[in-house]
């Protein structure tokens, strides 16, 4: 991989330390990150509710709160229509709670990921026209439903839109639409999720009913734990509000109440009292809640978080744990069957983009295994499902490569796309999918080099091996929550000396006894083992670490952190050097 160091003043980096009184290594990552001025770093290392933005900032809020307020009063039927991932899903949770308890008439309606597939239908609407709906409230979608919206305006349905995928040139003709993505809008916090615009609304509605200071505060923070949950599972970056929203939020999720949360943490194999991490929401908490609308129903989540009944919400639970095996095996399946395909026609550097497709391949994990191969190849990749002729898929991209811009250059071959720079989906004919793979790769062959395809390292400082105190590690674990955005903490160690033969765990992971001015550090390499040559006894090597948390650890009276080898080179191999971030 390419080793990338982001080189900072010693200056600042030593009035940092100074003012904010924290160690030089967590300095330096700061500074490397563009937080060298202390109140902003201050800010970063200790949000406050406070930071939170004013949801009235956002364009249309007024009109949307206003709206909201005389359904409720007139006793109006409110429909709220979702999306089927954790982000939909738990905006709509979010929403229905401050609704209910303001004493709207208001139901959900998640589409069938299968059935109905992603976004607005107008039949959805015609069935909420027929029970006597006159407002729907759209959560993480609806932003390029124009047509379905103006079927609604033409059945008598107002239409509120929240959504914050990127909007078409001309919005939807709703009522209010509350994106931060318009242009026109000034709302501070481009990023973030639909979860995190749906917190924004219901804000500004408990605000425009005239709830107590107290009281909103006190429910905000409440709704910040399935916020956090959201934000995290939908990947936008964990900077600025939404660093504010996360923070806050998994702290509180040790005190956890909600039956259904409980339920879900429970098999999620977080224990009571304990605050996730958001790597454990990533990998443990959110999967669960997507396999409902991957594998099944998502309306289970709405149920799950809705229902006081601790024995339901434990069988519900137990009920998702069980579909995210499946979706485990499903996109197992499929992985191998995309891997086995590269075995007999590999990737090369001429492949600047890959589309792969297959017969049945179940629609509701192509776009995680569009996510592996990614990691695997580093660079555009689409993953589709054949089903009676027609095409569904995701695809995921590298930094280097806008995604959505490439879909609106070759609109003619979908019958529908949408997504973001990192993320989007398509439907098309299967017919057309080899046309598709041929712009593709054209496409992404104009815009990418083979420097793109390697994969990068970015090291946000070095540190020096009298400097791994409990303390620095400390003050760089409380740079979390980690995720994208805000990545743990990439450290460079240079000279270390391999200090005993590697040990290798399960044919698989390598531990290291690494040692430099008489010290010595146990780390662990995963995925090591074939690399373990590298690692004989008096090597000197150069290694990019992080550290992570180990409670396991600390309960047995160790230290509280673990080192973790992300890449080892030989000594003074080299590094590129990247501009100052400050």
């Amino acid at each position: 991989m390419k080793w990338i160091l982001t080189e900072v003043e010693p200056a600042s980096v030593a009035a940092l330390s100074a003012a904010l009184g924290i160690s030089l290594p967590a300095a330096r990552v700061l500074c490397a990150r563009g937080l060298s001025d202390p109140p902003a770093a201050r800010r970063f290392l200790t949000p406050s509710a406070a930071d939170l933005h004013d949801p009235f900032l956002l364009a249309d809020m007024e009109k949307a709160a206003a709206r909201l307020v005389e359904a409720i009063e007139r006793k109006e039927p409110i429909l709220l229509y979702g999306d089927y991932d954790v982000d939909g899903t738990s905006a709509l949770v979010v929403l229905k709670k401050v609704l209910d308890l303001a004493g709207a008439i208001a139901t959900c309606f998640v589409p069938h990921r299968i059935r109905d597939g992603y976004g607005m239908k107008s039949e959805a609407v015609e069935d909420a026209a027929a029970m006597g709906v006159k407002l729907i409230v759209s959560v993480d979608t609806g932003i390029r439903a124009n047509q379905v919206v103006q079927h609604a305006a033409g059945l008598g349905i107002d239409v509120i839109v929240t959504d914050h995928h990127l909007p078409e040139a001309e919005l939807p003709p709703a009522l209010a639409v509350l994106n931060p993505n318009r242009r026109d809008c000034t709302y501070p916090e481009k990023n973030l999720c639909g979860a995190g615009v749906a917190l924004k609304l219901a804000e500004a509605l408990m605000s425009a009913l005239g709830w107590e200071r107290s009281r909103r505060e006190r429910l905000v923070d409440s709704l910040l734990k399935l916020v956090a949950i959201a934000t995290v599972a939908d990947v936008v970056p964990l900077t600025g509000e939404n660093r504010v929203i996360v923070k806050r939020g998994l702290d509180g999720l040790d005190r956890v109440t909600n039956p259904g949360l409980r339920a879900l943490l429970d098999v999620a194999g977080i224990e009571a009292g304990t605050a996730p991490t958001a790597r454990q929401v990533a990998f443990q908490i959110a999967p669960r809640i997507n396999a409902a609308g991957r594998m099944a129903s998502a309306s289970d989540i709405i149920e799950l978080f809705s229902n006081s009944d601790p024995e339901r919400a434990r069988t519900i639970a137990a009920q998702l744990d069980e579909l995210n095996k499946d979706r485990r095996e499903t996109e197992d399946g499929i992985r191998q069957a995309i891997l086995e395909q590269c075995l007999a026609q590999p990737v090369t550097d001429s492949d600047a983009a890959l589309v792969f497709a297959g017969e049945g391949w179940h629609r509701g994990v192509v776009g995680i295994v569009a996510s592996r191969v990614v990691e695997r190849y580093h660079r555009p990749v689409f993953v589709l499902g054949l089903d009676d002729g027609v095409a569904y898929g995701s695809g995921r991209s590298i930094r280097a490569f806008h995604l959505l811009d490439a879909l609106e250059a070759m609109p003619t071959l979908f019958t529908k796309f949408g997504g973001h720079r990192q993320a989007a989906g398509v439907t098309l004919l299967a017919s057309q999918v080899d046309e598709f793979r041929v712009q593709f790769q054209a496409y992404a062959a104009a815009r990418l080099t083979v420097a793109d395809f390697e994969a990068e390292i970015e090291i946000d400082a070095e540190i020096d091996f009298d400097e791994i105190t409990d303390q620095t590690i400390a003050e760089l674990l409380n740079l979390a929550p980690f995720g994208f955005g805000n990545p743990p903490p990439t450290l460079l160690a240079r000279g270390m000396e391999v200090a005993a033969p590697p040990d290798i765990k399960n044919d698989k992971h390598v531990f290291l006894r690494l040692k430099s001015q008489g010290r010595t550090l146990r780390a662990k390499a995963w995925n090591f083992a074939e690399r373990s040559a590298e690692f004989a006894p008096g090597t000197r090597i150069d290694v990019a670490l992080q550290f992570e948390d180990d409670a396991y650890s600390a309960k047995r009276g160790y230290a509280p952190w673990q080192t973790i080898v992300r890449d080892v080179r030989p000594a003074d191999y080299g590094l590129r050097f990247r501009a100052e971030a400050m």
